[in-house]
């Protein structure tokens, strides 16, 4: 068993057939996960007389599924990584063991690559009256800067979090290196009390329009004109991307939407997303009966192994109504980092095409 388990990397992916395996004594094993449309829990097998537990889950070509085991011994259930699985993936929640289908690998962009000059990150902070507290912010600098030029503004939700789990910095500095994006300023924001300034919140959209893209496009040389600018964010992220261009039409011309979390209600008031998503609800609702034009193009994007999976493909033509250039593109993954860092580089190469002259004078 020791030699047979040496050979193998945990999963064991034969075709579209993965074998999930704990070894060791327990009253059950579960495999947890949050693949949509699944039961969350399902039963591994104990191979008789042995002290070896294995599920086969059939998983389509590209997979990618973020998981753990739930193991129960003396009535007592404790959920814990795959001891057997080496491959980990990290969110602010904590890590959990991650299956690699076949076909799904994880892009060498997303990788250090010494060839790639690295950009420059500078954190500051700025009294926000529209918060009503002092705002940090990362700046991204790319590594050829240079104060002659003029160059497009990335305005990143969640910016420590796309830092430090989407290796953000990383993909940047890669995807200009391949001439695949411009050489763009990024804003990496953090939230105060995220759920709040996030659901569609009138201080927070003031916050990004009247107080920081002012500031940067002062001291930087900025393109300064909404085809120049881009608001990015992931699940409450994109609807505070989405809802601050809502607030200021004019202003942005173009947002990257990845797994919004675009909860709405067609008949009765049940959204099943619990007090928090009361605003988001409302304010998709009203979008959602009358689109209109906010940007010039959307990049929207999300796993089809996530609930949100149905919202977010429902948008995608009430943006194409209102007008706008939409690009859409799903992922057999979950609500993850991993996830939403594996789908930058289309998003971005879209948005801002590289080497693009336009920027610079």
């Amino acid at each position: 068993m020791h030699r047979f388990l040496a050979r193998h990397q945990v999963p064991i992916v034969e075709g579209s057939r993965c074998t999930f395996l704990f070894r060791g004594e327990a009253e059950q094993v579960h495999l947890v996960h949050q693949i949509f449309g699944l039961p969350g829990r399902l039963p591994l097998r104990r191979l008789p007389g042995t002290d070896l537990w294995y599920l086969v889950l059939e998983l389509p070509d590209g997979s990618r599924v973020e998981y753990q085991l739930e193991v129960s011994r003396d009535g007592r259930a404790e959920r814990v990584n795959d001891p057997l699985n080496p491959r980990l993936a990290h969110s602010p929640l904590g890590s959990s063991s991650v299956c690699y289908a076949r076909g799904y690998q994880v892009p060498d962009w997303a990788q250090p690559d010494p060839d790639s000059r690295p950009g420059t990150l500078t954190e500051f902070t700025m009294p926000s009256r529209a918060l009503r507290r002092d705002a940090t912010v990362m700046l991204y600098l790319p590594a050829r800067f240079r104060r002659g030029g003029r160059y497009p503004l990335l305005v990143v939700h969640d910016g420590g979090d796309y830092l430090r789990y989407a290796a953000a910095s990383t993909v940047l500095d890669n995807l200009i290196h391949r001439l695949d994006v411009a050489e763009v300023v990024a804003a990496f924001t953090y939230p105060g009390n995220r759920l709040a300034e996030y659901a569609n919140s009138a201080a927070h959209a003031r916050y990004l329009t009247a107080e920081l893209v002012p500031r940067l496009e002062q001291e930087f040389p900025l393109a300064a004109t909404p085809s120049g600018r881009c608001l990015m964010g992931a699940s409450f992220g994109a609807v505070a991307a989405l809802s601050a261009a809502c607030r200021y039409p004019a202003s942005y011309g173009s947002l990257i939407l990845q797994s919004g979390s675009f909860v709405f209600t067609d008949i009765g008031h049940d959204h099943g997303g619990g007090p928090a998503f009361e605003p988001v609800v409302r304010f998709v609702n009203r979008y959602r009966a009358a689109p209109r034009r906010v940007a010039d193009q959307v990049f929207v994007s999300c796993g089809v192994y996530e609930p949100l999976i149905v919202p977010n493909r429902s948008m995608v033509p009430t943006f194409e109504a209102a007008g706008m250039s939409v690009r859409y593109a799903e992922a057999r993954d979950g609500h993850s980092w991993d996830n939403w860092r594996d789908r930058l580089r289309e998003g971005l190469s879209w948005i801002f095409p590289g080497p693009q002259k336009f920027y610079y004078e």
